[in-house]
């Protein structure tokens, strides 16, 4: 146990769910969050933050403003014992109960002063260019494509998609209205195509595509997916808890499977959904309810269980429009956008994590 007899609760990964697990759970344990960087990124401001930078100031939040009573480490893990967290500066801490929420890879800057000027510089990017390419019509290329048509609706910008539509995750009627948008929007949508990334240059403006076709662009941006952010997993105990796809096994209550004191939340997991910052609170949130439970002695019959989320989706298309895919509904147009395209529940976020909007 940790210091004044209160169980001591690592997290490892301060993103959208390591943190809001890690700030839940802060008045009932010792708390400490494990993280490369100093902040927190909401993710899905992203994409506003490369046209408009000063959107960065309100959804990149340092770990400390939210964290006011627990440890934060700002260092990588790089192994796991029954007993500890072993980090790349050579720190070992020690753990009654630990939670993975280490995502998806990312290549962000260790520092929030950084990260901004990295917005400031896509901005620039942008602005000095008379044509974008976008490669990737997954959410992040397909809400780029939408920030830089709105905001800058004299580029001619180019997304490239190696699938047959646009917004594979969704229903087909989603995502026909997505393209009808961009297109009135006057940006080009190619199928079926894709680009080597091997091949691409900061200063070559002609792109190439899997079919041949020549695409002229002054800058380029990347929208695929990103690799999940378990390879560090491979040499600790929790290799055999894996699957095939790198995503960690868990039970229904959030434990990895085999371990009575070791959760994992959000992207990391093979829970059968979409991977979407919203369920990846409910993940946290849940967590922090069954360690509670946990730290007050409760048997695990009286853990609480999570059952997967429909595949609800809402897509910023520029600031004021939007797309939404609802159980029984699909929406486009003004509505979807006042709910997300206007703020992108960056208030909403941060009045989550104890903060002024």
């Amino acid at each position: 146990m940790a210091a004044e007899g209160k169980a001591r609760v690592v997290v490892v990964g301060g993103g959208i769910a390591g943190s809001l697990l890690a700030k839940t759970m802060q008045p009932h344990a010792d708390v400490v969050l494990l993280d490369p960087k100093d902040y927190l990124e909401i993710p899905w401001a992203e994409l506003r933050s490369m046209v408009e930078p000063s959107f960065a100031e309100r959804s990149l939040i340092y770990h400390r403003d939210y964290l006011t009573n627990a440890t934060i480490v700002t260092s990588s893990a790089v192994n796991i014992t029954e007993q500890a967290v072993l980090t790349a500066d050579g720190q070992s801490l020690a753990y009654d109960y630990l939670v993975i929420a280490t995502g998806h890879a990312l290549t962000s800057p260790g520092s929030r002063s950084e990260r901004i000027k990295e917005f400031q510089r896509d901005k620039g990017k942008i602005e000095s260019s008379e044509s974008v390419l976008i490669i990737g019509g997954g959410p992040t290329g397909v809400e780029l494509a939408g920030e830089i048509a709105v905001d800058y609706p004299e580029k001619k910008v180019t997304l490239v998609h190696r699938g047959s539509r646009l917004l594979e995750f969704i229903g087909d009627k989603a995502s026909k209205k997505c393209l009808d948008w961009l297109t009135s929007k006057k940006v080009d949508v190619l199928f079926q195509q894709s680009i080597d990334l091997d091949s691409l240059s900061n200063t070559e403006k002609l792109y190439r595509t899997s079919a041949g076709e020549t695409v002229t662009a002054d800058c380029h941006f990347v929208c695929i997916g990103k690799p999940l952010s378990s390879s560090w997993l491979h040499d600790t105990i929790l290799k055999e808890s894996l699957d095939n796809k790198g995503r960690l096994m868990v039970e229904k209550d959030l434990r990895i499977k085999g371990y009575n004191n070791i959760f994992a939340i959000g992207d990391i997991t093979d829970i059968p959904e979409i991977k979407q910052g919203y369920l990846a609170h409910k993940h946290a949130l849940l967590v922090a309810k069954n360690l509670r439970l946990l730290i007050k002695g409760s048997p695990n019959s009286k853990l609480e269980t999570y059952s997967p989320g429909f595949a609800l989706a809402l897509i910023s298309l520029g600031r004021n429009e939007g797309l939404a895919q609802l159980p029984f509904l699909t929406l486009g147009g003004c509505l979807p956008g006042k709910i997300k395209s206007r703020d992108l529940f960056i208030g909403r976020t941060r009045k989550q994590m104890g903060l002024n909007a």
